[in-house]
């Protein structure tokens, strides 16, 4: 019997901050009927992964965030895709749909190429094997999510989902970090604003939107008007990893204050909007 899909890790936190981390890409539960699967073998299936976000992310858990962290790899399913995003070279897609340019690229809902190591898997998928990772690994996730986000916002009104992901350094030329609000739609103005001041503060380089704006998370769980807010964060690998890109480098711990501080100062700002019209009365 094939083994599942490790579960995603759910944290809850205290509950009193109105800031739930995602942390999608950065599972290392391969089971092995995944790597018999690969073309080329485990290394190639790393190279997906966002290394050790979720390890940056606990100073922030020690404040009380709570978080949602997949342990299924990438190569598995991708969780910042949506059901769409099939790539109709590898396995069947929605008939008469466009897969968008992600999956046609080979990164849709399961990775099937990069441009590093070509085709990832030695046979075609087939639809019963596709449902199985999404029902094993996808919708566990965004099921923890939306529950969370659920529970948070009963308890606050107002709520930010914190997309945290890792990006390729491409030299001094790029920003370090780059948040993503999907052009406005997933965050309100004033917050992706606050997001990027308080990156910027901290000593880092920042851009909007550019070169991403936000995957799948923050598009489908984004809906300011509603009071929930959802953001995507890059990071340079360069910043809190060593030469290798698998190990810890002398910046980690700096990302991970980081993190923490936007946590907090997202948190006091969302909580003094909460507490506004109490106060005017």
């Amino acid at each position: 019997m094939t083994s599942p899909l490790s579960a995603p890790t759910v944290l809850p936190g205290t509950g009193s901050l109105p800031v739930l981390l995602s942390v999608p890409h950065s599972g290392t539960d391969y089971p092995d009927w995944l790597l018999r699967a690969a073309r080329r073998g485990k290394g190639a299936l790393e190279h997906l992964e966002d290394p050790l976000v979720d390890r940056l992310v606990w100073r922030a858990l020690a404040q009380g965030c709570g978080a949602v962290i997949a342990r299924a790899p990438r190569a598995a399913v991708d969780c910042n895709r949506s059901l769409q995003e099939i790539d109709p070279a590898m396995a069947g897609g929605v008939p008469g749909s466009d897969p968008g340019p992600r999956a046609r690229g080979g990164l849709g809902i399961v990775p099937t190429r990069t441009p590093r190591d070509g085709d990832l898997w030695r046979n075609k998928l087939g639809s019963g094997e596709m449902e199985r990772r999404i029902e094993g690994g996808w919708r566990p996730y965004h099921l923890a999510l939306r529950d969370r986000l659920q529970q948070l916002q009963r308890r606050h009104g107002e709520v930010l989902l914190l997309d945290c992901h890792s990006m390729p350094s491409r030299g001094p030329r790029q920003p370090q970090i780059v948040v993503g609000d999907r052009y406005g739609r997933s965050a309100a103005a004033w917050l992706g604003d606050l997001v990027r001041r308080t990156v910027e503060r901290e000593g880092f380089t920042a851009a909007f939107n550019d070169p991403y704006a936000g995957g799948w998370i923050v598009e489908s769980l984004g809906d300011p008007p509603a009071g929930v807010h959802a953001i995507q964060l890059e990071l340079d690998r360069s910043l809190y990893l060593d030469g290798s890109c698998r190990k810890s480098g002398p910046g980690f711990d700096g990302v991970a204050r980081l993190l923490e501080t936007l946590v907090v100062t997202v948190a006091d700002a969302l909580t003094a909007r909460q507490e506004l019209p109490a106060a005017a009365e």
